[in-house]
């Protein structure tokens, strides 16, 4: 008796987690408390949907008491099943209408499913952020090589976040902006004593257009003096005019020297002409003599 009454309890129990769990009455007595509009049924029907409940009526709740009126149960369950963060965007949301900034349920799910973090773009927007450039080197008109280090603040521009290109762009930017810079100053020192003409520069050239960021400032931090590149240039080319002086030395005493073998070769066979025709002398005049053509005197 008291196995069959354990059994019925524990069927009546699983009974009502069951229907509790299809029928999540709780969350709909929270959400009509909270001044939220969303039906029962609807409330089931998400389950089958695959669509979490708890999460669509809490996102409702925090949208309402913020003060979001363009959101509903249906946009935030199509934003779900889109494979989107329900709970970044309705606190992008809040965010932004706290700080005044205009932004739309639309936009905003536009952001997210764009693969960005739009809590993150819109706290950046509020709260300016700093990019650290790298170390950028670049060599002035006289030939001195200059390592500048730069920091640019940026806030994120909500208009162009769909589609704006990232933080790496602005960091190839500016660092070519000051590359361009340093190559058209005449004098390193005067790139010392105001690097601030720098930013300037750079600043000018709109470096953030089609970004997805406005960028505020962009402060160089140091810059430090690297190599004399124009004395390196010189030492070089001096080291080649060197070598090639040195080649054609070279050219000039092997043809020298071959010139002097020539030269000695034609006097040595010269001699040994001479030595040949001193040798035929003594036979002339043996056969001279022979014929009677010599003839001697008294």
């Amino acid at each position: 008796m008291q196995i069959s009454t354990l059994i019925t309890i524990g069927s009546v129990l699983a009974g009502l987690w069951l229907i509790l769990f299809i029928f999540p009455v709780n969350l709909w007595i929270m959400a009509v408390f909270s001044g939220v509009r969303v039906n029962l049924i609807d409330l089931v029907f998400m389950r089958f949907r695959k669509v979490p409940p708890g999460l669509i009526v809490r996102s409702l709740i925090l949208a309402i008491k913020a003060g979001i009126e363009d959101v509903n149960s249906g946009l935030l369950e199509t934003h779900y099943l889109a494979h989107g963060n329900v709970q970044n965007v309705i606190k992008a949301l809040i965010v932004a209408a706290k700080a005044n900034l205009p932004m739309s349920f639309k936009q905003a799910t536009a952001i997210d499913l764009a693969g960005r973090n739009v809590l993150e773009a819109v706290q950046i927007s509020v709260t300016p952020y700093m990019i650290v450039v790298p170390a950028i080197t670049g060599v002035s008109l006289d030939g001195i090589q200059l390592i500048a280090e730069a920091r640019v603040t940026v806030r994120t521009n909500i208009a162009q976040l769909v589609g704006g290109a990232g933080e790496e762009t602005i960091k190839a930017r500016v660092g070519q902006g000051i590359i361009s810079r340093i190559g058209t100053a005449t004098n390193y020192l005067s790139v010392l004593e105001k690097p601030e003409e720098i930013s300037k520069h750079v600043l000018e050239k709109g470096l953030d257009a089609s970004t997805a960021f406005e960028i505020l400032s962009i402060d160089i931090a140091d810059i430090n003096i690297g190599e004399n590149i124009g004395a390196i240039l010189q030492i070089d080319q001096a080291v080649a005019d060197l070598k090639i002086a040195n080649a054609k030395a070279e050219e000039r005493r092997a043809m020298a020297v071959a010139l002097e073998q020539e030269m000695l070769a034609k006097i040595q066979n010269a001699q040994a002409q001479v030595i040949i025709a001193e040798s035929e002398i003594p036979k002339a005049m043996a056969e001279a003599f022979q014929k009677g053509q010599l003839i001697r005197r008294r």
